[in-house]
């Protein structure tokens, strides 16, 4: 989503460094390039004056202005009022006793809402709770339906009734079946609008006073810009929120809405929505949000990706067949999928410290790629995926009509192979990379 402005930062701070020492002309000509990119990525008007304003404040002080290396400083600058500006801190969500925790989740129809709330409750789950999601949305066709399938895909328990109860009652019925059931979190799935009105605030309200709710989250879509942020402004006008949480933070918008709607409602982004599946929420953590738009990477973000993608039994298991030179085809391909369980290689690629601002805008890295190096391995037989090395031509070409590829794709797959389990191997015993090996080759 911050592409855009992540090239248009990049190439800002560029000229900076290009320049050495700065004079206050210099700073005044990088913010207003700065505040011209931040008004594309619409982001609110009086959140990028304040923002700027108080960049310039310090950065024109003395301490930076004849300070060694002082397009650095205004870097780091920008970097933590980009922090600021997003929340400053982490919001943990709070699941402490007394159980059951009640979270609500409100927000217009198409936001992400029922998807959200499956997400979250998965989240949870991963985390060692016991789970209850409840159906209070009785607007909309077939979301009942909706959310019992999702809970069924979180592995979580799902409450709803066929009808004839108002959405308080369900909530209320919820809570009480999630107290004999020994549940320690609950989300209540509430019903959206088009727009915001007072029937929507009303039924809302009651829904939260009946559950006496823990916190009130309010899923904004990311994508909408100006308007998540004036549709936040609504709901904080009318009711109690106590977090945001902001869907589609991965798709094509400009991101405005993030870099925005903390700073105008007041109330702290808590989760951001980075893709389709159920494991695409995660929390939300301004310092590491504000590295990623800089283009600095989110390293322990990717950090947390790998641990939850790679069980540890198995990542010894590898390491040890790595240091037994049993490393086959098919740890190939396990690693592959254990990559692909991180996220889109996109957003992966884009959280590797100098690596993410250098990233051609736009780029989509083809998924397919991986499917086609999957259909080739499971072509193979057994004791090739094994031992490669004795798959010679003729192998190579039944290979290649068992999965729909060129020889010329096989070829590419076994070196790709070699060149993985040589630095692999070397990684497993502690020897590190080799130098002189072509940067990219994977």
């Amino acid at each position: 989503m911050f592409e855009a402005l992540t090239e248009r930062l990049g190439q800002v701070f560029r000229r900076l460094s290009g320049r050495g020492r700065l004079s206050e002309r210099d700073v005044d000509e990088a913010l207003r390039e700065v505040r011209l990119a931040l008004l594309e990525a619409d982001v609110h008007y009086r959140v990028v004056k304040t923002f700027t304003e108080r960049v310039r404040a310090r950065a024109t002080g003395a301490e930076v202005l004849e300070g060694l290396a002082p397009a650095h400083q205004v870097v780091r600058i920008v970097r933590d009022e980009l922090t600021q500006l997003l929340g400053g801190r982490a919001e943990p969500l709070r699941v402490d006793p007394p159980w059951p925790a009640v979270f609500v989740m409100v927000g217009l129809q198409g936001s992400g809402k029922t998807t959200a709330a499956g997400k979250l409750a998965h989240l949870l789950r991963r985390q060692g709770r016991r789970v209850l999601l409840v159906a209070c949305d009785l607007q909309r066709p077939a979301a009942v339906a909706q959310l019992e399938v999702l809970a069924r895909q979180a592995g979580v328990d799902f409450f709803g009734v066929p009808g004839g109860m108002t959405p308080p009652d369900v909530a209320k019925a919820g809570v009480a079946h999630a107290r004999r059931g020994g549940h320690e979190v609950v989300v209540v799935d509430t019903a959206g609008r088009q727009h915001v009105d007072e029937a929507l605030m009303a039924e809302a309200s009651h829904i939260v006073e009946a559950v006496q709710a823990r916190q009130v989250l309010l899923v904004v879509d990311a994508m909408t810009g100006q308007d998540a942020v004036n549709v936040a402004q609504a709901f904080v006008a009318r009711m109690r929120i106590d977090g945001i949480v902001l869907t589609k933070l991965d798709g094509d918008a400009r991101g405005g809405a993030a870099l925005s709607v903390r700073e105008v409602t007041g109330a702290p982004i808590l989760f951001a929505g980075t893709g389709e599946r159920l494991d695409g929420l995660e929390p939300f953590h301004p310092d590491r949000m504000a590295g990623r738009i800089l283009g600095m990477g989110d390293v322990l973000t990717l950090i947390e990706r790998a641990e939850q993608a790679v069980e540890a039994e198995r990542a010894r298991e590898m390491v040890k067949r790595l240091r037994e030179d049993a490393f086959g085809l098919d740890d190939f391909l396990e690693q592959l999928r254990q990559v692909r369980r991180m996220g889109p290689l996109d957003q992966v690629l884009a959280m590797i410290p100098g690596l993410g601002g250098r990233l051609p805008a736009g780029l989509k890295v083809d998924e397919r790629e991986l499917s086609r190096i999957e259909a080739i391995i499971q072509s193979m037989t057994p004791q090739e995926r094994r031992q490669p090395s004795i798959i010679d031509g003729s192998r190579r070409r039944r290979i290649a009509a068992g999965s729909g590829t060129t020889v010329q794709d096989v070829n590419r797959l076994l070196k790709q192979y070699e060149e993985a389990r040589r630095m692999l191997r070397h990684l497993a015993r502690g020897q590190g990379p080799r130098a002189g090996w072509r940067r990219g080759s994977l």
